[in-house]
């Protein structure tokens, strides 16, 4: 594990922080589904931004993929791989970070809390997205990791479970940041609380999973206890 500071986490509630990357840590699903809207649409299922990203957020590419084919589009059989490629070269155009987001780590580190990324994009997105900014990179290599890399992509609690045994933390003491339904089931069924981060709505889906719904993240570290 990587050492992240001083260990004296008595003034939060949890013992470490593991966040969602996609829409948590970067500002990456506007790109991703204008390009899966523009294939989806070329293979025959036109979609709008609002239908997408109610079926697919929090999702992977594969699953997209078969949810797409099951309802009429005719993609090819190397879409997924094609899709991928096509995708990490828009994304390393320039993909932002979410807005407070090194704020928030700042105070976690100021506390001595350690925090990992649990993402369902694969460790070469991660590397693509989060690698365009060094001094967040910094902080997080070795702690991130993917569900699709390791077998168990969210909703199942698998991906979170091992990043909270990494960081040699008790489930039922991590608090998960996530920003999609299937997110936050994978958080409540690995026993962990859950805020859900809704830059746009009101989050009603990410309540409806048991996630504390917040807007900004200037407001994460207190509801962590910091």
């Amino acid at each position: 594990m990587t050492d992240t500071g001083p260990t004296d986490t008595g003034s939060s509630r949890f013992d470490a922080v593991l966040f969602d990357c996609d829409g948590v840590l970067v500002d990456s699903e506007p790109m991703t589904f204008a390009l899966l809207g523009e294939d989806l649409a070329r293979f025959g299922l036109p979609l709008s931004p609002h239908e997408m990203e109610h079926m697919f957020i929090g999702g992977t590419i594969t699953g997209v993929g078969q949810r797409a084919v099951e309802m009429g589009a005719r993609l090819p059989e190397d879409w997924v791989a094609d899709f991928y490629e096509r995708l990490y070269a828009r994304l390393a155009l320039g993909t932002a970070l979410v807005t407070g987001i090194e704020a928030v780590m700042d105070r976690l580190d100021a506390a001595g809390l350690p925090y990992a990324v649990g993402s369902n994009g694969t460790l070469r997105k991660m590397q693509v997205t989060l690698g365009q900014h060094p001094g967040l990179w910094a902080r997080l290599e070795g702690r991130m990791f993917s569900g699709q890399d390791l077998g168990c992509p969210k909703p199942a609690p698998g991906l979170y479970l091992h990043a909270a045994a990494a960081l040699g933390a008790d489930p039922a003491r991590c608090a998960v940041i996530e920003d999609s339904a299937t997110g936050a089931r994978a958080a409540r069924a690995a026993g962990m609380a859950c805020f859900g981060y809704a830059a746009t709505g009101s989050g009603a889906v990410l309540a409806a999973e048991g996630a504390t719904v917040f807007t900004s993240m200037q407001d994460l570290p207190a509801l962590l206890g910091l």
